[in-house]
């Protein structure tokens, strides 16, 4: 008699979140070559989404969201300036503050990045339903919630 249970049913939850994000690094990874992005770091692409989704954005919110310390964040923004996707400003408003904004080759790779995402998000879609995609975006959702609440 076959097993009837599915093969993830024994893989923990953290395997399964890293296995999954693979499908969106690659075919990320894959656009961004495409468009003469492929010099782009690691986490880079979630700088620069993040920014492309929200706008000029200060340092320290991006410093706060990638959950990495303050130094290992600002080498990331400095490979980006130095790269050319993102520029940094002085906040008009309080000059303490560093906006960190997106350059046209920032743009570029923002939108080579969505489209990536909504490719995959699309196949995602045609092997398994509306319902089931919801209920793993809340499940992911409850996770991130439990962390920030630690």
């Amino acid at each position: 008699m076959a097993d009837p249970r599915a093969w993830y049913d024994d893989v923990v939850l953290p395997a399964l979140i890293r296995g999954a994000r693979k499908a969106y690094g690659t075919e990320i990874r894959t656009a961004l070559a495409e468009v003469g992005c492929d010099d782009m770091p690691r986490n880079g692409s979630y700088i620069v989404g993040w920014i492309a989704r929200n706008g000029p954005t200060p340092l320290s919110t991006l410093i706060g969201d990638l959950g990495v310390s303050k130094q290992a964040a600002g080498q990331l923004v400095d490979t980006l300036v130095l790269r050319g996707y993102v520029e940094r400003t002085t906040d008009a408003d309080d000059r303490r503050r560093v906006i960190v904004t997106l350059t046209e080759r920032g743009q570029l790779a923002a939108s080579a990045g969505a489209a990536a995402v909504a490719d995959v998000d699309a196949d995602l879609a045609a092997r398994i339903d509306a319902e089931s995609i919801t209920r793993t975006r809340a499940t992911l959702a409850a996770l991130i919630e439990l962390e920030r609440s630690r």
